[in-house]
């Protein structure tokens, strides 16, 4: 028989066996239980419903030139995220239970002529991570990206001309290249519309007539986009199709500015984006904590919510919010708890969400990335495992 000092000894060291190695990770994935609210029983809403959890494949098929780029255009993929997409990254995002991919796109510096013809290639490879994302049976969001230029896409009336011109060729030949896919693809018109360069850039000022021109522009550029998609024909006539308002913000989506566009189908979706809270999530000098017992912090989310809920979903809208997320500051139990009161709190009012991704470089990469799309492997799983918890369904 053992003696008592034994048994202590080996408690001890079946202790430290088991306790966490010097360094490693120890996370503890919060249990929150948020009412779920009424959520109206249409078509609809049914649809978001099924994009349960999203991934945005950030800083590849967006990113631009600005004239600092020479050779052939279809390597600007890989001139901000240093690695070309493959279908693995799909794979992976499969296999980690998530249910949808933004797929965003940059389409100005592949463009050509006074039609703004897109380049073959170019075209053919957002084709190809579409066709690899769908073969991974994940519903893909494709955008129009960092297009928001004064030669293209700028919503003010000097410019709308143009504007509109971009937006309906634009749309008029992504529109034909997918009209046979079915309705897992959902187009979205704009990504953060704005007056890029003015005081207003990330600032929608209601009492401006500056930022209400530019909320009408936001409101005609849409309109545009619906049209120009459901003449299309074949599966266009019933895509569901994604909005902004005003830098696809929640003051943009302020009913008194934005307008749904009229669409005979009744398939639109808002698209909202929401960094917060902002001194946490998205300031690189901000704070570095987030606590669940911080009413400030978890009543700014409630905040966004319960305005999304009340404007839309309570109406029968559906709302996805297509870019959220948190800065890597050395604090990932912070962000598994942010992540965890965010995501519960859109799942209980309907609402999908869609962490914004940017890759992970050397470890780091740009501070949002949870994938690298190099190795595969997933850096920080335990934001992964946070988010499927407390994801729609």
């Amino acid at each position: 028989m053992m003696s008592r000092k034994t048994l202590l000894l080996a408690a001890i060291i079946l202790a430290l066996a088991c306790a966490p190695a010097m360094g490693e990770r120890s996370i503890v994935i919060p249990d929150l239980s948020i009412k779920p609210f009424d959520i109206p029983d249409n078509m609809a809403m049914e649809y978001v419903r099924g994009m349960g959890f999203g991934w945005n494949l950030g800083n590849a098929m967006d990113a631009t030139a600005n004239g600092n780029f020479h050779g052939d255009d279809l390597d600007l993929e890989g001139w901000w995220c240093r690695v070309k997409t493959t279908k693995g990254v799909f794979e992976a995002l499969r296999d980690k239970g998530f249910s949808t991919v933004r797929i965003p796109v940059s389409w100005h510096d592949h463009v050509s002529g006074d039609g703004y013809i897109i380049n073959e290639a170019w075209m053919d490879r957002v084709q190809q991570l579409v066709d690899w994302a769908l073969e991974c049976d994940l519903r893909v969001i494709l955008n129009t990206h960092h297009d928001n230029e004064a030669a293209f896409c700028y919503p003010d009336e000097a410019h709308m001309d143009n504007s509109l011109s971009y937006m309906t060729n634009l749309w008029r030949q992504i529109a034909e290249r997918f009209r046979n896919y079915d309705d897992r693809l959902i187009f979205e018109s704009m990504n953060e519309p704005r007056l890029a360069g003015t005081e207003y850039e990330w600032w929608f000022n209601p009492g401006s007539e500056t930022c209400r021109e530019a909320a009408e522009c936001v409101n005609r550029l849409n309109q545009a986009f619906v049209d120009t998609v459901r003449v299309a024909g074949g599966w266009n006539t019933l895509r569901y199709l994604m909005v902004p308002g005003y830098d696809a913000s929640l003051a943009g989506a302020d009913p008194a500015f934005f307008r749904l566009p009229e669409d005979r189908a009744n398939r639109l979706i808002v698209s909202v984006h929401a960094y917060i809270p902002y001194s946490f999530a998205l300031d690189t000098q901000g704070i570095s904590s987030f606590s669940l017992r911080n009413p400030s912090q978890t009543g700014e989310i409630d905040e966004l919510m319960n305005r999304l809920y009340e404007r839309y979903i309570s109406q029968g809208v559906p709302v996805v919010i297509g870019e959220f997320g948190a800065l890597n500051k050395n604090n990932l139990q912070d962000r598994v708890d942010l992540t965890a009161y965010y995501v519960a709190s859109a799942s209980a009012r309907g609402i999908p969400c869609v962490w914004w991704d940017n890759n992970i470089i050397d470890g780091n990469g740009e501070r949002f990335g949870l994938l690298n799309r190099a190795t595969l492997e997933w850096s920080f799983p335990e934001i992964v495992e946070t988010a499927m918890k407390y994801a729609l369904r």
